[in-house]
C-alpha cells in the first residue's frame, strides 16, 4: 500500500480560506444561511470553516450544525459491518434557510443524498449548496456536483483519498492511498 500528498498543511491552510472568501461573496452575512457538516469527516471542515469566518472575517452570524446520516443511507442494512450513529446537533430551522452542506469528499454522491432526505426533518430549505475539500471525479453514482470545491481530483475506483484533521488526528494532510 503506498499513499502520496495530495495536500499539505500550507495548502490546506490556503484552501480553507479560498472556500471562506467563495461563502462571504456568495452569503455576505450568512443571515439567511446556515452550515451543515455532514458527519462524521465532514464536521472538521464546517468547525473549522466557521472559525476563519467568525475570527479572520468576522462574520457574527454564523449558524452551524453537525447531521448525523446513517440512517438515511442507502447502504444501512447492507454490509457486514456494523453501522454507528453519530449525533446530530442542529439547533435552528432551516425553513427557507440557505442550506450549506459540507463534507470533507464528494465520491458518490450517496452521502449527500442521504443528506438531503435528513435535513427534510428540519424544515423546507429554501435553496441547498455543497462544498467539499476534495471533489472525486469519475466516481459518481448519481449526479451530484458541489457548488464549492477546494480541489477536483482524478482518481480510479482502488485509489482512496484520506483527510487527515489537525483536531482529530494530529496533523492536516490529505493522502491518495493505493491499495
Amino acid at each position: 500500500m503506498s499513499q502520496k500528498v495530495l495536500l499539505s498543511s500550507k495548502e490546506i491552510h490556503i484552501i480553507l480560506h479560498r472556500l471562506a472568501c467563495q461563502l462571504l461573496e456568495n452569503h455576505l452575512d450568512f443571515k439567511d444561511t446556515v452550515l451543515v457538516g455532514v458527519q462524521p469527516r465532514g464536521t472538521f471542515l464546517a468547525e473549522r470553516l466557521t472559525k476563519i469566518l467568525k475570527e479572520d472575517y468576522k462574520v457574527k452570524n454564523v449558524n452551524l450544525g453537525l447531521l448525523d446520516i446513517t440512517f438515511y443511507r442507502d447502504d444501512f442494512r447492507r454490509g457486514d459491518k456494523t453501522l454507528e450513529a453519530n449525533t446530530t446537533s442542529i439547533n435552528f430551522l432551516v425553513e427557507d434557510k440557505k442550506v450549506v452542506f459540507i463534507d470533507d469528499v464528494l465520491y458518490t454522491g450517496r452521502s449527500i443524498r442521504a443528506a438531503l432526505t435528513a435535513i427534510q426533518s428540519f424544515g423546507r430549505p429554501a435553496e441547498i449548496e455543497l462544498l467539499t475539500l476534495i471533489d472525486r471525479r469519475f466516481s459518481r453514482h448519481l449526479p451530484i456536483q458541489p457548488n464549492y470545491r477546494g480541489r477536483q481530483v482524478d482518481v480510479i475506483n482502488e485509489e482512496k483519498v484520506k483527510v487527515l484533521w489537525k483536531e482529530n488526528d494530529g496533523e492536516d494532510v490529505v493522502y491518495l492511498i493505493d491499495n
